[in-house]
């Protein structure tokens, strides 16, 4: 018989499991602690719980990690570990070390349904949700494991498009009963789904961060097919409607094409439409995939866009491209025939 994976099941889960094995409630929090406090994948290993009590767990289920099939390394420091999700499908996260901040991108989907014409993962198409187990697994596979610092979902995937196995996946993170880290460490990127969106601030207190990338509707349509489901200017209100408090933040992401949306009107529109909103954007260069026939804007350009929408009043950084010579960086994440095989 085929043993179920009881890594990344969530304690009402564990409690639901315990239940149907006829074991004390209370196993439940034991497990919790052993699996991800002390990080613990063996259920001989777990010795509060009693012999019989672990027959019952070998017997139908294990604790399964699933370790890096590959690791590239960017003269950066940046590191790309490649994953198998299932068979003959693969995603990859990016560790990108900086001083005292260590940071995960982690996946939450093979390839992405949104197509984003920028993007090597949305060229990919869609083939397939990750479990939580598969999301969790990326975190406490890879060496730096113990170290990391900051998770953002902004690898592979659409992160609210899979919003049930990420929202368990937070959970798992936060919780006095799993990693207890705190949510200011973990933020969620999304292109704007609306009603995830709105499960997802109401439900968790990890920031926000939303692709942005033209405050013009029709410029953006162009880049995201989602404009025309879920309009940038509904994005911005529903954002609004919130009060995210003083500690968790909002940040718009947007990648800066040459001479598509680096000018004095974008900076002007930018303005306007996140006038009176407490957040920030991160300006990111474009880095090139194959047919794309954008380019990415040289560096005067790039300090000269970030300077004036900081005269705006916008809180303005640029994100340092990091990760760029293996293809780790922003929206070169890919695994398939698209880019030739398996990277």
């Amino acid at each position: 018989m085929t043993r179920k994976n009881i890594f990344g099941k969530t304690l009402i889960e564990l409690k639901e499991i315990v239940q149907e094995l006829n074991l004390k409630t209370f196993n439940a929090s034991q497990i919790a602690e052993w699996i991800y406090k002390k990080r613990v994948y063996s259920f001989d290993e777990m010795t509060n719980l009693s012999k019989e009590t672990r027959d019952k767990l070998n017997e139908k289920y294990e604790i399964l990690i699933k370790m890096p099939v590959k690791v590239s390394l960017s003269e950066d420091s940046t590191k790309k570990y490649l994953f198998q999700a299932s068979a003959n499908k693969y995603i990859e996260s990016a560790y990108i070390p900086d001083n005292d901040r260590h940071t995960l991108c982690v996946s939450s989907q093979v390839g992405c349904k949104m197509g984003c014409v920028f993007c090597a993962t949305g060229k990919m198409g869609f083939q397939g949700q990750l479990s939580t187990a598969e999301i969790i697994n990326q975190i406490v596979a890879i060496p730096e494991s113990e170290m990391l610092t900051n998770i953002v979902y902004m690898g592979m995937g659409e992160p609210l498009d899979n919003l049930s196995n990420v929202l368990k996946s937070l959970q798992i993170m936060c919780s006095d009963w799993g990693f207890v880290w705190s949510a200011r460490r973990i933020t969620v990127s999304t292109i704007g789904i609306i009603p995830a969106m709105k499960t997802f601030i109401e439900n968790t207190q990890c920031h926000l961060a939303v692709s942005l990338h033209s405050p013009f509707e029709s410029e953006r349509a162009e880049l995201m097919p989602v404009q025309s489901r879920y309009s940038l200017k509904d994005v911005v209100a529903v954002i609004k409607n919130y009060d995210f408090g003083r500690q968790r933040r909002v940040s718009f992401e947007y990648i800066v094409f040459e001479g598509l949306n680096d000018s004095s009107k974008h900076i002007s529109g930018l303005a306007s439409l996140l006038n009176g909103m407490r957040c920030r954007i991160n300006l990111i260069r474009f880095h090139e995939i194959p047919g794309s026939k954008w380019k990415s804007p040289d560096e005067d350009k790039m300090k000269w866009f970030n300077t004036q929408l900081n005269k705006k009043g916008i809180t303005t950084t640029i994100r340092a491209s990091r990760g760029q010579d293996i293809e780790a960086a922003c929206g070169l994440l890919a695994t398939n025939d698209y880019r030739g095989g398996i990277s």
